[in-house]
């Protein structure tokens, strides 16, 4: 129902809060604290829960008891540390003394405290019982809509109990499924699986939950959507000991709000589900769980019981550019969340990759070197080229609004460098009489800078400039163009170099150190200078 008056005023209201984070960016970039929230959010990662430590409840955190405090630091990170916090923080240094106020346990008020913010103890702590309070409730509610589910089970068999043996793939989009051009290829995500040869064998199906798609194949392999990731339970045995365990979890749950063991409520829906993983029959479960680099921080309770009963569980990157640039003084901390991972198996694109997983993580990680990784793929024809086309991927930039709340410690991708990165790049291929083909690197809609899009709206009308849809594999365009140049450091130049185009990153503003590990040993062109002289040596060949 829309309200007018409402409407106006919350609008009004949410405009207002945005002026005033923005304020709060200005003011870090004015004094030089661009790396204060990167700084935060990298203390919120390490610090222990120390209230957690040996008080976890068997009955909620099931096999995955013993890493149980890894789990909640996890889960609290994806749930309050994303760019909801990033707003509470730039909100209070918008105006002098002003408060963060945001849910969080008492060592998170502790860390935030210590970085010269002021957050109130009583109203902080009220809103952290409320938001406790939410996660019972939507605990209970999940044992209520999965005893629901077993009943259906029993009942009526559904399709997740009759896909055999299959691999399952968590947070995959339409575009990573397969999609064939004309010339029969599809490089996807599910693709590039069935053709790893460490893959799990004899599979019946590719299993993935993106819903209002067709069934698909690889190969003769069915790639099949299916309701949940794990399938409820159908046999009456497993449907009442779930069903006891449920009632035993609410009453734990109840108790511990009274006790202030606030993680065993925090994870009670994600105990949900693991229950019904460890009394499920193990041949129901996927032989490999996938899951990727765009949910990192987290992995699922479930996972742990999983594991128990033999299934696989794989963690994958579709992409290399992971951490930071290479600054005067150093290079900077690692990113927040990467720390604390403890995914059983890491499939890498290389070593750089496996030295990154290997410094954030420890030595005892389990690493598979794999290449590039396919992820997402589309059946748009290519538009035929006249002449030398040089491919060119860039990265977006968001709007100052979006932009500011990302919690960056850096002003690269904005768009006054990204504009700088095109525009020298169509002009020294002008010069030596090629193309551009250009690949945005995805389509991000009303999140994109309004200036940078009406640019990219001049830009694709050259004639000497070929805009390639979003959607297409990189790969796609890399082996349609004669050679690659990339945004540092995205990893279009790592596919080009592997399939051996002439490849390089390009920087126009002087910010990147060529000498940068995450450039992979790839040439950094620094300046349009270099760029020129890089078109003439690559015209010459």
């Amino acid at each position: 129902m829309n309200i007018p008056i409402l409407t106006w005023f919350l609008r009004r209201k949410r405009r207002k809060c945005i002026r005033q984070m923005m304020r709060g960016y200005r003011n870090l970039k004015s004094s030089n604290q661009l790396g204060k929230i990167t700084s935060v959010k990298e203390a919120l990662t390490n610090t222990k829960l120390t209230q957690c430590d040996k008080r976890s409840s068997k009955l909620i955190f099931g096999v995955g008891l013993p890493d149980s405090e890894i789990i909640i630091r996890q889960y609290l990170l994806l749930q309050l540390a994303g760019l909801n916090i990033n707003r509470a923080m730039l909100y209070a240094l918008g105006k002098p003394d002003c408060i963060v106020l945001h849910p969080m346990p008492p060592e998170w008020r502790n860390v935030l405290r210590t970085h010269g913010f002021k957050v109130p103890e009583t109203l902080t702590r009220f809103l952290w019982y409320l938001y406790i309070v939410l996660f019972l409730f939507n605990g209970i509610r999940s044992f209520v809509t999965q005893n629901l589910r077993n009943i259906k089970a029993i009942i009526i068999l559904p399709k997740d109990q009759k896909m055999g043996k299959y691999a399952y793939f968590n947070g995959l989009i339409a575009g990573s499924l397969p999609q064939y051009d004309i010339g029969g290829s599809s490089h996807d995500i599910t693709s590039w699986y069935y053709h790893w040869s460490s893959r799990a064998k004899d599979l019946d199906a590719m299993c993935h939950s993106v819903e209002g798609v067709t069934r698909t194949h690889v190969a003769s392999t069915p790639v099949v959507s299916i309701p949940h990731a794990v399938p409820s339970l159908s046999k009456i045995k497993s449907f009442f000991n779930y069903f006891i365990w449920s009632i035993a979890a609410t009453i734990k749950a109840i108790f511990s709000l009274f006790l202030n063991h606030w993680w065993n409520i925090l994870l009670l829906k994600e105990a949900s589900l693991a229950a019904v993983v460890r009394m499920q029959q193990p041949s129901k479960l996927a032989r490999d769980y996938l899951f990727n680099n765009a949910d990192y921080i987290y992995r699922p309770l479930w996972t742990y019981e999983a594991e128990k009963l033999g299934s696989q569980i794989t963690f994958y990157f579709y992409s290399t550019n992971c951490e930071a640039f290479k600054r005067v003084n150093g290079y900077p901390k690692i990113t927040y969340g990467w720390q604390i991972m403890n995914w059983p198996h890491y499939l890498v694109w290389d070593n750089y990759q496996s030295d990154f997983i290997r410094r954030a993580v420890g030595e005892q990680a389990t690493i598979s070197i794999v290449g590039p990784i396919w992820f997402q793929s589309s059946a748009c024809e290519m538009p035929k080229l006249e002449k030398s086309s040089v491919a060119v991927f860039d990265v977006t930039p968001h709007r100052v609004s979006r932009y500011c709340t990302l919690g960056a410690d850096s002003e690269f991708y904005v768009p006054s460098v990204s504009e700088k990165f095109l525009e020298d790049i169509v002009n020294a291929l002008q010069y030596f009489g090629m193309a551009m083909l250009w690949k945005r690197k995805r389509n991000i809609g009303a999140l994109a800078h309004p200036h940078y899009r009406n640019f990219l709206d001049g830009l694709s009308e050259r004639d000497d400039v070929t805009l390639i849809d979003p959607g297409i594999s990189a790969l796609r365009v890399i082996e349609s163009s004669c050679a690659v140049i990339s945004m540092p450091f995205t990893s279009t130049a790592i596919i080009a170099r592997e399939i051996g185009k002439p490849s390089v990153y390009y920087d126009p503003t002087g910010l990147i150190d060529r000498n940068d590990v995450a450039a992979q040993g790839i040439q950094v062109l620094i300046g349009i200078d270099e760029l020129r002289e890089w078109c003439k040596d690559l015209e010459s060949k």
